[in-house]
């Protein structure tokens, strides 16, 4: 198979509109309207959920919010794979994204080393994937390049693993490669699935009460309960144990919703949060 330099966007269009003017529109009318509170320190990390911008956006600019009008060197965007891989941990072959907005470049020099630190810690590294379907890392992509300031390069991670192990291995490896750079984690994930809306608020609640606790050791004890749920579990998790090895102290809970506010049914419902990583000098 040939790869062409840019992966074309396979959900432009159907998850986020394809005009770029009506695409900037919405993503800015999401990012303005989020009440974020006060957050002291420096964003080391965002969570935010990958729905289709109609559902879940009102929820994903709260996270994006606190990063508006930074500038990056270096972005890693870590998301699960939903799509059948034998792979644990992959990245795109190609050397860019394209959205709506433009070709969001990929940092392939960032990337080999984060694979290098995978190979030293785990034995395997990235596995690369051309033209994936995967819509929950390039829903971010949209948002990034209207908050930040343009320069910034992406490193991109699909989590097919759901193991504490490798998760953390992940974590301590993006750290390394992040560590010193100009650069901002984002972790994608959506909450509960497909229960009514009390349950989802009660399942939520308490994925929600791990992850402001920064221990992504509780998110997956949450998960394996039955307590509450993570969609992007493996990515979640390891941005919050890279987060917590660059520094940062504290998690605040920015925003929960489901798809009930937006469908007006509330018998099957997909909840969303966002929520932010702080770097506190104490």
């Amino acid at each position: 198979m040939d790869v062409s330099d840019v992966r074309p966007s396979p959900i432009s269009g159907q998850w986020y509109a394809d005009q770029p003017e009506v695409l900037s529109r919405a993503v800015d009318d999401f990012i303005r309207s989020a009440a974020l509170p006060p957050l002291e320190g420096e964003v080391v990390a965002v969570i935010a959920p990958h729905a289709g911008h109609r559902y879940s956006g009102a929820v994903a600019g709260y996270a994006f919010a606190s990063l508006l009008n930074m500038q990056y060197e270096l972005v890693a965007v870590v998301s699960p794979m939903h799509h059948p891989s034998a792979a644990t941990l992959l990245t795109t072959a190609h050397r860019a994204y394209e959205t709506p907005l433009g070709e969001v470049q990929v940092d392939e020099q960032a990337v080999l080393a984060l694979d290098s630190a995978l190979q030293l810690r785990l034995g395997s590294g990235l596995s690369q994937v051309a033209y994936d379907p995967e819509h929950s890392l390039e829903i971010e992509l949209p948002f990034l390049q209207r908050a930040l300031r343009p320069g910034w390069r992406l490193v991109p991670v699909m989590v097919r693993a759901l193991d504490e192990r490798i998760s953390e291995q992940l974590g301590s490896s993006l750290a390394e490669v992040l560590r010193g750079r100009r650069s901002v984690l984002v972790g994608s994930t959506d909450l509960s699935h497909f229960y009514d809306q009390r349950t989802a608020e009660e399942l939520d609640a308490t994925m929600l009460s791990s992850i402001e606790a920064f221990s992504p050791e509780a998110v997956f004890e949450t998960e394996r309960s039955g307590r509450g749920f993570a969609c992007g579990l493996g990515a979640l998790t390891a941005v919050l144990w890279a987060a917590r090895t660059l520094g940062a102290n504290k998690m605040r809970i920015l925003k929960h919703a489901t798809s009930a506010d937006v469908t007006g049914d509330p018998t099957s419902v997909v909840g969303y949060g966002a929520a932010v990583a702080l770097r506190i000098a104490s």
